[in-house]
C-alpha cells in the first residue's frame, strides 16, 4: 500500500502537471471505483485544478468551487501519466481516466479484487471526513506523539499502522521504523518508557523524512512508476534472511494477519525469536527461542 513518502512523491509529481489545469473529462472503467453520486463527475469537467493535498494515504485533487476528488489506492492501485493523446480504457488493470488537454491521469489496480476507491464531494469538511485523523508525526510534537501512541494499549507495530493513531504509516514504513528505534514490533505501548517513547518519536520523524525527501526528489525528475512497498535502501522489510545491515545478523519475519512483520532479532528483541501464529503452532517445541538457535544464527 503507497505510504506517506510515496503518496507525497505521486503529489510532487503531479502538481507540476495538473495544478491550473482544466479537466477535460473523467472516465470511469469500474464502476465500483467510484463511491460518491452526488456531485456527478460532469460537474467537475472545465474545472481547474487548485492544489492537491495528501489526507493520510489518499490523493485529493481540489478544483474549482470547491469541488474535490479523493483516491484511496489501498493495497494495489498505483496512478500512472499518459502525455497527450487520451489514454485507453482498455487495459485490465486501468479502473478510470481523468483526461486533461496535455495528458492523462490513469488509476490502475492490480489483482482481481478491486479495493481502491474514489469520492467526489464538496467542500474541504466532506474530503476530510474521507480519513481518520490519525496523527500527522511530521508536524506533532513529542508530547503529542506521546499521548497519541498511549491512548490504547497496542503492539507498536499496530500502534503505527492504525490510521487512527498515526497517519500515512503502514507495514513498510513501520517496519524501518521499529529498527531504527530498536524497538520489538511487539512490545505493547503501555511498556514504553520515556527514553523508548522519545527514540521511536525521533525513528519515526527521521525515516519517513529521508523517504519522503528521497521520493519527491526522484519525482521531480520523472513520474513514478515503480510504487513499490520494498524498495533498495530498506533496512529490513522485504530483507527476510538477508543481512541486517546494522549488525549482520538474518533479517526475521512473522506473518500476523494479512500483514508481515520484519525485523532484526539482535537489534530490537535481544536475540529473540518472535513466534510466527501458524509456524509456532506447528512446530510447537521446536520452535526456536534465540537467533543464535538458528543455523548460521
Amino acid at each position: 500500500m503507497p505510504e506517506l513518502p510515496d503518496i507525497s512523491a505521486y503529489i510532487e509529481a503531479l502538481d507540476r502537471r495538473v495544478v491550473g489545469r482544466r479537466l477535460a473529462r473523467c472516465r470511469i472503467a469500474a464502476p465500483s471505483l467510484l463511491r460518491t453520486v452526488d456531485p456527478p463527475l460532469e460537474r467537475f469537467e472545465g474545472r481547474r485544478v487548485l492544489r492537491l493535498h495528501r489526507l493520510g494515504k489518499r490523493v485529493a485533487l481540489e478544483f474549482e468551487g470547491e469541488h474535490w476528488l479523493v483516491i484511496h489506492l489501498m493495497v494495489a492501485g498505483r496512478l500512472y501519466w499518459r502525455e497527450r493523446q487520451p489514454a485507453t480504457l482498455r487495459a485490465k488493470r486501468v479502473l478510470a481516466a481523468l483526461d486533461f488537454s496535455h495528458g492523462t491521469l490513469l488509476l490502475t489496480e492490480a489483482g482481481s479484487r478491486r479495493r481502491a476507491t474514489l469520492h467526489a464531494v464538496v467542500g474541504r469538511k466532506a474530503a476530510d471526513a474521507l480519513h481518520r485523523h490519525g496523527l500527522e508525526v511530521l508536524e506533532a510534537s513529542l508530547a503529542e506523539f506521546r499521548g497519541a501512541i498511549l491512548a490504547q494499549n497496542r503492539t507498536l507495530k499496530r500502534a503505527l499502522t492504525d490510521p487512527s493513531i498515526c497517519s500515512g504509516i503502514g507495514n513498510a514504513y513501520s517496519d524501518e521504523i521499529l529498527h531504527r528505534a530498536r524497538l520489538s514490533p511487539l512490545a505493547l505501548t503501555r511498556n514504553l518508557d520515556e527514553a523508548a517513547i522519545e527514540r521511536l518519536y525521533r525513528a519515526a520523524r527521521a525515516v519517513l523524512t529521508e523517504w519522503t525527501e528521497r521520493l519527491c526528489a526522484e519525482a521531480r525528475e520523472r513520474f513514478p512508476v515503480r510504487v513499490s512497498a520494498f524498495r533498495e535502501g530498506m533496512a529490513v522489510h522485504g530483507r527476510f534472511r538477508k543481512p541486517c545491515p546494522d549488525c549482520g545478523a538474518p533479517v526475521q519475519r512473522i506473518r500476523r494477519a494479512s500483514n508481515e512483520v520484519n525485523y532484526c532479532a539482535r537489534c530490537q528483541t535481544g536475540g529473540k525469536l518472535l513466534r510466527d501464529r501458524s509456524l509456532s503452532l506447528l512446530l510447537r517445541t521446536d520452535w526456536p527461542r534465540s537467533i543464535d538457535d538458528l543455523p548460521n544464527g
